[in-house]
């Protein structure tokens, strides 16, 4: 396969909602930074939703954006946890895809610890194939065209040549 074709994990980003600022959101970001070690980042909220008690630009979540070798590994590790299954609706048609994971002690080394409590997270994995910068960089942004998009067949496929990974309909 010509090295422009070839897929790759762009990127892999952890995500663990809270829905309040406080004690509790710290505790995620700590679970975040055990479980990818990479120091996390809050996340805000985009307007003011009254019922729920949320303002706008609170801070009501963390997430952490892997790329490269470690992305790959933490990515190795989720799946395994799943037991390399996913199921096929999980992956959007641009090949790209997403799943959860209940409890971060499902994470080889990792202990339950009454003061954190229990915490589920999200991952998402972007695919994508070299020459993307195109359609981002700032002088003469050009759109790439369709074929060297990922489909979500390619992804697919990807998952199971690349992970190993059972897609279940």
């Amino acid at each position: 396969m010509a090295d422009m074709r070839e897929i790759r994990i762009e990127k892999v980003v952890v995500n663990v909602g809270v829905g309040e600022a406080g004690e509790k959101l710290v505790k995620a970001q700590k679970v975040l930074e055990l479980v990818t070690k990479q120091k996390s980042v809050q996340t805000l909220s985009h307007r003011a939703v009254r019922d729920w008690g949320v303002r706008r630009n609170m801070p009501i979540g963390t997430r952490v954006t892997l790329r490269g070798s470690p992305a790959e590994t933490f990515l190795k590790s989720a799946l395994d946890i799943r037991s390399n299954r996913l199921p096929a609706y999980s992956f959007d048609p641009r090949g790209n895809f997403s799943f959860g994971i209940q409890d971060y002690t499902d994470f080889p080394g990792m202990k339950y610890d009454p003061e954190i409590g229990v915490f589920g997270m999200d991952v998402s994995v972007s695919l994508q194939r070299p020459g993307w910068r195109v359609s981002r960089r700032a002088n003469r942004p050009r759109p790439v065209p369709r074929r060297h998009r990922v489909s979500r067949a390619e992804g697919i496929q990807f998952m199971k040549d690349r992970f190993k990974v059972e897609v279940v309909e």
